[in-house]
């Protein structure tokens, strides 16, 4: 795992600037290409630590269209994107395949001219329209972080249930029973249309089940820094009476709820406790670090180009398998700072 320090040698920037820009500090003045330099190399630090954990990559040269839902602006919005398709283009580079970003322009996308595809690695939601779109390039797409066709094509997703389980059940062995949880009440769902937000459904579910459930914790606001500060800052000058803990629905999130607790004058986790949903390199950095539902972003881009190989015709030889498959990849917690026992008193 990347330390401030190691950023620093890595990046030239100082700890402190580094911190800053982790935290998402909203006095900080930085220009996206220092942002991204910090997360990206987060990123690297963290895949060269695990790469002593790697078995062989497979044999063969591909040519690896990669489509992506957001621009690079925007995946500095939403880091956990950057690292899926990070993580997706070192892997091209790890096996020698040719990595080809695909243009996006309105529901279409365009390979570079002349070139050919052996498949495809969508990354995110998309629209019907950019699916066949995809489709019309190759025959052979895997869809990572969604899966909109299961009939036909290959997808790699998150095992939602089970992460915010496995949040709740730290939470409570923590003696936690008032929880919120903070993150929107709808979302894009895998073909782009307006749906009830996954996490905070099995949220609902997970904590009425175990008649913990209290509808005035949950705070309805996007997955986005500015926006959950907003949102704790408002709860907090209400009055109501707080939670013990905070189940966010992503990183970016939970800083937003670090950022509003401290300026609020609340102490993490002695006043209140935060879990993280996604984990990538930069909750182990923050302050405190994250309590975080791993989803485990390096082994979703390596499963995505596994399953692209094996149905990949090449020149010679049959593909591996002709039926499309769904993987869930199951997330574990990662247990940081952030998390603790009820505070007494």
């Amino acid at each position: 795992m990347a330390t401030l320090k190691e950023l620093a040698d890595r990046t030239g920037y100082s700890p402190a600037t580094i911190s800053r820009i982790l935290n998402g500090d909203p006095s900080l003045s930085v220009t996206p290409e220092a942002r991204r330099k910090v997360l990206e190399e987060a990123g690297r630090l963290n895949y060269s630590a695990t790469r002593s954990r790697r078995g062989r990559t497979p044999k063969g040269l591909l040519r690896v269209g990669v489509a992506e839902m957001l621009t690079p602006a925007q995946q500095l919005e939403d880091p956990y994107y950057l690292y899926l398709s990070g993580f997706v283009r070192q892997g091209c580079l790890d096996r020698k395949y040719t990595c080809l970003p695909l243009e996006s322009r309105g529901e279409g996308f365009f390979a570079p001219e002349g070139e050919r595809l052996d498949g495809i690695v969508a990354i995110g939601l998309f629209t019907p329209g950019q699916v066949e779109s995809l489709a019309g390039l190759s025959g052979n797409v895997v869809f990572l972080d969604s899966s909109p066709f299961e009939s036909r094509f290959d997808s790699v997703v998150l095992g939602y249930e089970l992460g915010i389980s496995l949040a709740l059940e730290h939470l409570t062995a923590l003696g936690h029973r008032r929880i919120g949880f903070v993150g929107p009440a709808y979302k894009l769902d895998d073909r782009r249309q307006r749906a009830p937000e996954v996490r905070r459904q099995f949220f609902l579910r997970l904590m009425a089940e175990r008649g913990l459930l209290d509808r005035a914790l949950m705070l309805d606001c996007p997955m986005e820094t500015e926006a959950a500060a907003r949102a704790v800052t408002g709860f907090l000058a209400s009055g109501a009476p707080r939670p013990t803990a905070f189940l966010c629905a992503n990183e970016e999130s939970a800083i937003g709820v670090l950022r509003a607790l401290s300026e609020g004058g609340l102490s993490v986790p002695g006043d209140l406790s935060v879990v993280s949903f996604n984990d990538t390199p930069r909750s182990a950095l923050v302050d405190p670090p994250l309590t975080s539902v791993s989803t485990h972003v390096e082994e979703m881009a390596r499963t995505a180009l596994r399953l692209l190989a094996e149905r990949a015709a090449l020149p010679g030889r049959e593909p591996v398998r002709t039926l499309p498959l769904k993987v869930v990849v199951p997330p574990s917690l990662a247990v940081r700072k952030s998390s603790g026992p009820v505070h007494e008193g």
